[in-house]
């Protein structure tokens, strides 16, 4: 079956390259390959998936909706499929959390949410420039890759990239050097060549840059810099979003409110492609018909978004990520203190979480292969795919989350050289869940 992919596939697809089985079915945490063997996910869809694979409300919620001749495509149109959705993200989302974000639907994918909000904002203020960060990832299309800072995909453009300024992210030059305090400097010297931008796009985790974790010290001094400037900010919630990091929005925590968000991935919770651009209603200024597109009206999205909702009624939900987070930071620290001479670093929030490996060698990449073949995908990320990145689902059990940890930790002891290795296969092997708990999905069919 794979010899279709080889023939006629496009050479640039990617993640099946490091994983080269070919999926059938999958539930939950788990995928299964054609040959039966199951895996534990620790990548759910790029973010996508944050809720596992097909999860079983979600999934009768859109049979209902597909066998009572549902509305699927409707444009702009208004459905009761939008209605029901906008009425429970209205009461679930916005309301408790004091938001009055209106919301526009500008496409599918995510890159058209940022596509949407830098339009929005030049519109808006009148001004062309938008700031961006070092290491940032919007996505691929032009507006997007102008404030993205990966130099392979700004490339794939072919043109040159205008109106945007990359300034430096949290951390990005040092513990000595205050970005903000630069990022300051440039706007209030009249001879820096930086004009005032109409927007600043920050993601407050750059999930594909290395899972770089902004304080919120911070996003809070960034969102005073922009209001003393009449700057719009825009955060970018598209992967740290939908409760990857713990609540609803990543920017919860941080006493900030942007001007715009984009949300997308997990937004339908079920690998539909549905995204937003939220605003306050002082920003919706787009006359009729000047944005659109022809799958803004992704119905069966709306179904499972709304359906989706339903996991934020309860109050320990989010609480429940965090923990599970703190139980993978836990688990890639002792990694790290196994191996001191590595000098990695636990990066992340929630259940966003990297293992910063050296560059030299591809560490990473082969700890992303050592943990496929017993049974665990994960994948990689930073300028030099330096950052080992785990994106398990929220819902996962604490079981499964542990026994797909331990498979990630004896990857990298058998990356970096150690004998604990085959002590911690041998371990996992002995309750009955490894290779990466290829025993654990039984349920899946």
């Amino acid at each position: 079956m794979s010899e279709i992919f080889e023939r006629l596939e496009s050479e640039v697809r990617s993640y099946c390259r490091s994983w080269p089985v070919v999926f059938e079915r999958a539930r939950g945490h788990q995928l299964v390959d054609t040959e039966g063997t199951h895996y534990v996910d620790f990548f759910s869809g790029a973010g996508a998936l944050n809720y596992g694979h097909n999860p079983p409300e979600l999934k009768q919620a859109l049979l209902d909706y597909i066998t009572s001749d549902g509305v699927t495509h409707g444009l702009d149109t208004s459905t009761t499929a939008k209605a029901a959705f906008l009425e429970r993200f209205e009461e679930v989302v916005l309301e408790p959390r004091g938001l009055a974000y209106k919301v526009m639907f500008p496409g599918p994918t995510g890159t058209n949410a940022v596509e949407a909000a830098l339009k929005l904002a030049r519109k808006r203020t009148g001004r062309n420039s938008v700031v961006g960060f070092t290491n940032a990832f919007h996505g691929m299309t032009l507006g997007s890759l102008s404030v993205t800072g990966d130099s392979m995909k700004r490339q794939g453009a072919g043109v040159q990239l205008h109106n945007a300024t990359n300034m430096p992210f949290d951390g990005y030059l040092g513990g000595e050097v205050d970005t903000i305090e630069y990022f300051a400097a440039f706007l209030g010297d009249g001879g820096s060549g930086v004009d005032v931008p109409a927007a600043v796009i920050v993601e407050t985790v750059q999930a594909e840059g290395g899972i770089n974790a902004a304080s919120p010290e911070w996003l809070g001094r960034l969102a005073g810099l922009c209001q003393r400037y009449d700057i719009l900010l825009i955060v970018d919630d598209i992967q740290a979003g939908c409760g990857r990091t713990g609540p609803f929005f990543s920017f919860e925590a941080m006493d900030i409110e942007p001007d715009i968000v984009c949300l997308s991935k997990s937004l339908s919770g079920y690998g539909l492609p549905l995204a937003v651009t939220l605003m306050k209603p002082e920003h919706d200024v787009f006359a009729p018909g000047e944005h659109n597109g022809t799958f803004r009206g992704n119905n069966h999205a709306f179904v499972t978004a709304t359906a989706a909702l339903d996991y934020w009624e309860d109050p320990a939900f989010s609480d429940r990520t965090e923990a599970k987070g703190a139980t993978v930071a836990q688990a890639l620290g002792d990694v790290a203190d196994r191996h001191p001479d590595l000098e990695a670093e636990v990066r992340g929030r929630g259940l966003l979480r990297g293992l910063a490996l050296p560059a030299e060698g591809n560490m990473a990449q082969k700890v992303s292969r050592a943990a496929f073949e017993r049974g665990v995908l994960i994948e990689t990320s930073g300028p030099d795919n330096e950052v080992v990145k785990l994106l398990p689902p929220l819902t996962i059990d604490d079981a499964a989350l542990a026994a797909g940890l331990e498979v990630v930790a004896a990857a990298v002891d058998e990356v970096a050289g150690s004998p604990v290795a085959g002590d911690l296969v041998g371990a996992v092997a002995g309750n009955g869940t490894a290779p990466a708990s290829r025993t654990a999905g039984e349920g899946v069919r």
